[in-house]
């Protein structure tokens, strides 16, 4: 995870809030449907970790996936290039959204949110179960629309982030414990969630470069 110190979060998220969002696809325009019926449009603790439980199932199948399909075309210096390039991402960004996961059950816990028995215990089990075999089946069919609509996802996530940040004022006075401070330099909690909303970007931006769209990356503004 990058250092924090060259960073002004705040001015990231001015330029985040002041982009419009992607022309999202289908596919994604029905993800983000489903999830606000269950969870509401407005984005809580709650509906951030069923959505960081989910965030690192796409890395997941894109890891897989190459690696079986090296199994077979372990000849091809081409394909084994970009498949081990596929899959190193993958992992990073897969311990990074784990780490988004951990942050949000920290903070979780600090303010004694109570979860719901059925939509945060029952409803991620199958959340998770179907989401996995879509991106599976997505990944077999056609891996480049799948990582294309994870780059809707992130940006997506990325927005979420921001105006959360914004819609709660109190997030920079509340400093964050050590165990989340100690992985970033973070002071408040405002920062934390700036800086994952800062990581959802990136992961947009990797998934535009790998499905050839790299003319719709999001250039940096600070860092």
């Amino acid at each position: 995870m990058a250092a924090i110190k060259n960073i002004d979060l705040k001015r990231e998220q001015e330029a985040t809030l002041d982009r419009p969002p992607r022309a999202y696809g289908m596919m994604a325009k029905i993800l983000f449907r489903g999830m606000d019926i269950f969870y509401g449009k407005e984005l809580t603790l709650g509906k951030v970790r069923v959505l960081e439980i989910l965030a690192r199932i796409p890395y997941q199948t894109w890891e897989i996936s190459r690696y079986h399909k090296l199994s077979h075309r372990f000849s091809d210096p081409s394909f084994v290039g970009n498949s081990t390039d596929l899959i190193t991402w993958s992992r990073e960004a897969q311990d990074n959204e784990f780490w988004h996961l951990q942050v949000v059950n920290e903070k979780i816990r600090e303010d004694n949110v109570k979860l719901n028995w059925y939509k945060d215990r029952v409803l991620p089990v199958v959340a998770v179960f179907g989401y996995n075999l879509f991106c599976r089946f997505l990944a077999f069919v056609n891996i480049r629309e799948e990582i294309r609509l994870n780059a809707d996802l992130e940006d997506h996530a990325e927005h979420e982030y921001m105006m959360f940040v914004k819609k709660h004022p109190s997030l920079d006075r509340q400093p964050v414990p050590h165990t989340v401070s100690e992985n970033g330099g973070f002071k408040t909690w405002g920062d934390v969630f700036r800086k994952i909303g800062l990581d959802e970007r990136a992961h947009m931006n990797n998934s535009l470069s790998r499905c050839g769209r790299e003319s719709e990356v999001v250039q940096p503004s600070g860092y």
